[in-house]
């Protein structure tokens, strides 16, 4: 029994442009605007032809689908995130600015979210980041498939993170709720609870922005603690 075909924009030579102002980075960079306004659900590619000042059925020249159009965007994403010489950076300050520079990148392209885990991320720009990640744990000291291990931990905990992150700020954008209704709702729904109720003061009166990224923060320091920890026993 043979299973599906699996077909990726990454897997064929880039066809040529065919007009002026249609080459695959302009509609790239068009992607980028449109998705970065209206999400994934603001995506069509009538909207993109007619932002391009094309028809919806040049487009197809450049990809076959709407899902080698998002393949294309999507690895853009990945060509934001930064990371320094591993041969030339401790590791774990590169794994911090490697990990913070991929929250913000989620955070600044949220739609970017939705596509991490179903899409696959076969573009120069996610290939040439992976490299650098296993150059990095090599580096470190990981070796075999540790080095993977080490990557997917890093990995998923800046996804765990920042994705409910993104979700939560999409949903407030929605609705604007009233800051004194929200702690009375809290207060009220935490009232058997005297531990969480305290706690639940304290991030009340804190700056949403601030707390995220301060969880952010303890939580990437004990994720390179864990990793460390395993190189020296």
């Amino acid at each position: 029994m043979t299973g599906k075909q699996f077909s990726s924009v990454w897997l064929r030579e880039p066809r040529k442009t065919t007009s002026p102002g249609r080459s695959r980075e302009e509609i790239i960079a068009a992607t980028l605007e449109l998705l970065d306004a209206e999400g994934l659900n603001g995506l069509s590619m009538r909207k993109l032809g007619a932002k391009l000042s094309a028809g919806a059925t040049s487009l197809y020249w450049y990809v076959a689908n709407k899902d080698e159009l998002l393949e294309l965007v999507y690895d853009e994403i990945w060509g934001d995130i930064e990371l320094p010489d591993p041969a030339a950076t401790h590791w774990r300050q590169g794994a911090a600015l490697l990990a913070r520079s991929m929250r913000a990148a989620i955070l600044r392209h949220p739609w970017s979210a939705d596509l991490i885990g179903r899409m696959a991320a076969l573009g120069p720009n996610a290939l040439g980041l992976t490299e650098k990640m296993r150059q990095m744990f090599s580096h470190a000291g990981f070796a075999g498939l540790e080095i993977d291990y080490a990557n997917s931990t890093l990995t998923a905990y800046v996804f765990g993170i920042t994705i409910p992150e993104v979700a939560w700020n999409n949903t407030m954008a929605d609705r604007e709720y009233d800051p004194e209704e929200m702690r009375s709702a809290l207060i009220k729904a935490a009232a058997d609870f005297p531990d969480l109720l305290a706690s639940a003061d304290q991030v009340i009166d804190a700056e949403p922005g601030e707390m995220r990224a301060m969880a952010f923060e303890f939580g990437l320091a004990s994720v390179l603690d864990g990793l460390e920890r395993r190189l020296v026993t």
